[in-house]
């Protein structure tokens, strides 16, 4: 999965790249089919925000933003929501007809 991570009013650092992949990272665990992840952290007056939007294969997009004190916090918290989308997403996906409990059931 290829991550962009930009900034908005505010310089990235290596270190602030470096945390937001990692962080991101770890979604790929519970989704293979994604592509890319856009991250956009903004600073505001009184707080940093955090956006990002993965692509995945079957067309889906999924949105999350998060705010907090600092970055490294909105990052933590944005990778939590993400992750919970994409596992969710998963779930979606599978197959859940009842033709097997039918079949076992009425022969």
């Amino acid at each position: 999965m290829q991550i962009i991570v930009s900034g908005h009013q505010v310089i990235v650092t290596p270190a602030l790249r470096d945390y937001a992949e990692s962080k991101l990272g770890r979604i790929v665990r519970h989704c293979e089919q994604l592509h890319d992840a856009a991250v956009v952290l903004t600073v505001e007056k009184l707080y940093q925000k955090a956006e990002a939007t993965l692509h995945c294969a079957a067309n889906k997009t999924i949105h999350a933003d998060a705010t907090a004190a600092d970055l490294y916090a909105a990052i933590d918290t944005l990778a939590d929501k993400l992750d919970r989308q994409v596992k969710k997403h998963k779930e979606k996906l599978g197959n859940h007809h009842r033709e097997a409990v039918r079949e076992t059931r009425y022969g």
